[in-house]
């Protein structure tokens, strides 16, 4: 949903003088190189092509401790790598092990074969798929169960694999959470079109398609969803400066991704957003308010696109064995590449006590935990 944003702010970057500018990106790239080495005696790097689905998808497994918990991430977009933000979350390999998957129709995984490649793109099959990287990563790591962080158009697949995987997933944790309620959910439709209606004769043209798509994302054509989340994150600083210093800077600097694998990058993101109106209705509360496994929902508090009261109402509808829900202050859609270190905390504070404490123990609390408003 965001790659034709990502992609005209990519293109003003390089824009810039192509000798200082190349040069510089090149300096960044070596030092983060370097920042990335792993080289602890227990440590784990190494990434590659796995068969699944049908197809071979990039799998990328890093940390420096292969006794710590092992994290299996659902990336957002739908086809936005989270490969490009592994600078930023360095600290968190002291921690966990991270498993980055580059799904159908995302980063390496859409590099290596283009779009005749990806075979079929459904929320269905990435659903299908990431039960095969399960398999894979439980295997390959000798794990019982993983933990499962989802993020931004990820969470949808997120929630339904800890809904229905109670047996695979020690818990979930969902950031920028996605709660669409069957189409109910309208406060980031109305929040934007409030906003552009009060710029005035700035933002008349906006407001005026906006007002038309209506808040209705099933009767949504997937240019409309790509146009509501560009003004949705363009026309609020907090985001917009997000898009620019983290997610742009992200992906410029990325030591992992050339300047051709950064434009099959955003290409990827681009035949992606055929997936988004897939998700118009799903309904979180239908699908089951009753899990297994704890739940937590890391959300930023000035988020536009995924507002967080929505997600709050539902983590306090759910009944788990520990659920919790906080805001990261300061921060809008991106929450946990924005500030990497503040969702560190709240994974060591809440999330990884209750998956080498009592949950972990089978001794579950009668009361479930639950960060009130």
């Amino acid at each position: 949903m965001l790659g034709t944003l990502i992609t005209a702010s990519a293109a003003t970057l390089a824009a810039g003088p192509a000798a200082g500018l190349l040069g510089y990106r090149q300096l960044k790239r070596t030092a983060f190189a370097k920042r990335l080495r792993i080289t602890a005696p227990n440590g784990i790097d190494e990434s590659g092509f796995v068969h699944i689905g049908g197809i071979d998808q990039w799998i990328s497994i890093r940390g420096e401790d292969r006794r710590n918990p092992v994290i299996l991430e659902i990336l957002g977009g739908p086809g936005a790598s989270n490969l490009a933000f592994l600078p930023r979350t360095r600290g968190w390999e002291q921690h966990f092990t991270i498993v980055r998957w580059d799904m159908r129709g995302a980063g390496f995984t859409y590099a290596k074969t283009g779009p005749e490649g990806q075979g079929e793109m459904s929320l269905d099959q990435l659903y299908r798929d990431a039960l095969e990287v399960t398999a894979y990563v439980r295997a390959r790591l000798n794990v019982e169960r993983v933990l499962l962080v989802a993020n931004s158009f990820g969470t949808i697949t997120g929630l339904r694999l800890a809904r229905n995987h109670p047996d695979l997933y020690a818990a979930y944790v969902g950031t920028d959470q996605n709660i669409l309620a069957g189409g109910r959910e309208t406060s980031a439709y109305d929040n934007l079109l409030a906003r552009l209606q009060a710029a005035g004769k700035k933002q008349a043209k906006a407001a005026a398609e906006v007002a038309e798509m209506g808040p209705e994302r099933a009767a949504w054509s997937v240019h409309q969803w790509s146009q509501f989340n560009k003004l949705a994150l363009t026309t609020d600083a907090l985001s917009f400066d997000t898009m620019k210093t983290v997610v742009i800077r992200s992906l410029w600097f990325s030591p992992l991704h050339t300047l051709r694998g950064l434009r099959s990058y955003l290409k990827a993101m681009t035949f992606s957003e055929q997936i988004a109106p897939q998700a118009a209705s799903v309904d979180e509360w239908a699908e089951g308010t009753h899990f297994q496994i704890p739940v937590f929902v890391f959300q930023g508090a000035g988020d536009v696109l995924t507002p967080p009261e929505p997600a709050r109402r539902f983590v306090a509808d759910i009944t788990a064995p520990v659920k919790d829900f906080a805001l990261i202050e300061d921060a809008s859609h991106f929450a946990a590449f924005r500030h990497p270190d503040r969702f560190l905390q709240l994974m060591l504070t809440r999330v990884r006590p209750v998956l080498t404490g009592t949950w972990a123990a089978g001794n579950v609390p009668e009361q479930p935990l639950y960060a009130a408003p």
